[in-house]
């Protein structure tokens, strides 16, 4: 028998048992240990807000049910195989599936987490590939100057991929000044308005999911300078300030999102190739700061409510199984 999370209604999570029948050829038996919580997309989803024109983009892999309810969701499952081919079993792995206490799934979709990577950081897998997406998109290279606004998960992950490039000069812009520390821990800058971080940016990245953030990102721009739009609003409407500068300054305003491989990189990248990537980004001990909030399954129907209420913040969430 397997224990899932099923969001139901909005602000409402429900446990579920099913049975698991036996694995079948090309599939594996997987043990949970951790599953990662995506604060933005997932609060989506439990609030019911995810519209019908992406209903068919927003389905995650393994999901169960339909949108808006009830529904099986999540995408940040990391286990060990109990039963599969003799090259997995015993291995910890990243699979794409929902908040499941064991399940089954078809070998292909287990990635092998590199040695020395502890399983609950591998739970930032998805965050980093999303991250790693976000820099193809957006052209940034050595020596840039480059600005994220927001410092939630995403953000930061941005932010912790965008300092390792050489010479490149990063500022972060948030509201919450307490996320300064975990920014310079990165070797990034970080401001609590754009007037204070560095201005003429080459690349700006923005992930705050709020109007003022993505206007913030348009001012940072330099002369041609790209903005990368990273945020998912769902339905919401969002002002943007396309007067001004925009024009004369001759910004670009890229969306990037990570369902498709960014197109420069597309003819030599898959899936696959992809998300081991990521993985071996995460080999990075700072990064355990990310996963900041931690609920026991048990707990986890009458704690995702708080998680993913709104206005709740907070870095990456994970239940440990």
């Amino acid at each position: 028998m397997a224990r899932s999370i099923w969001y139901t209604q909005p602000g409402v999570a429900e446990m579920r048992t099913a049975p698991l029948s036996a694995p079948a050829a090309g599939t594996a038996l997987v043990k949970t240990l951790f599953t990662g919580i995506s604060r933005g997309t997932e609060r989506l989803v439990m609030s019911g807000a995810v519209p019908d024109a992406e209903k068919a983009r927003m389905r995650a892999p393994m999901q169960e049910g339909e949108f808006p309810f009830p529904v099986k969701y999540g995408y940040c499952a990391v286990g060990t195989v109990e039963i599969g081919p003799a090259d997995l079993t015993g291995r910890t792995v990243f699979c794409l599936h929902p908040h499941q206490d064991q399940f089954i799934a078809p070998v292909g979709m287990l990635v092998p987490i590199p040695d020395g990577i502890p399983a609950r950081r591998a739970t930032l897998a998805a965050n980093m590939e999303t991250a790693l997406n976000a820099l193809w998109d957006s052209g940034a290279g050595p020596a840039d100057r480059i600005v994220v606004v927001g410092a939630g998960i995403v953000g930061l992950m941005v932010t912790a991929l965008s300092a390792r490039i050489p010479g490149a000069d990063v500022s972060v812009i948030d509201v919450a000044d307490d996320r300064r520390g975990l920014v310079e821990s990165f070797g990034a800058k970080f401001a609590t308005e754009a007037s204070q971080a560095s201005a003429g940016a080459d690349v700006v990245f923005h992930t705050s999911v709020s109007a003022a953030g993505l206007n913030t990102a348009i001012a940072c721009a330099g002369l041609e300078g790209t903005v990368v739009e990273m945020s998912w609003y769902g339905d919401r409407e969002v002002p943007v300030r396309l007067g001004g500068a925009f024009h004369s300054q001759r910004l670009k305003l890229v969306s990037s999102q990570v369902g498709q491989i960014s197109p420069g990189h597309r003819p030599r990248w898959d899936y696959r190739r992809r998300i081991e990537a990521a993985l071996h980004l995460l080999a990075d001990d700072r990064l355990d700061a990310l996963v900041a909030d931690e609920i026991a399954l048990a707990d986890a129907v009458t704690e995702l409510p708080r998680i993913l209420g709104p206005g709740a913040s907070g870095l990456a969430p994970v239940i440990r199984y």
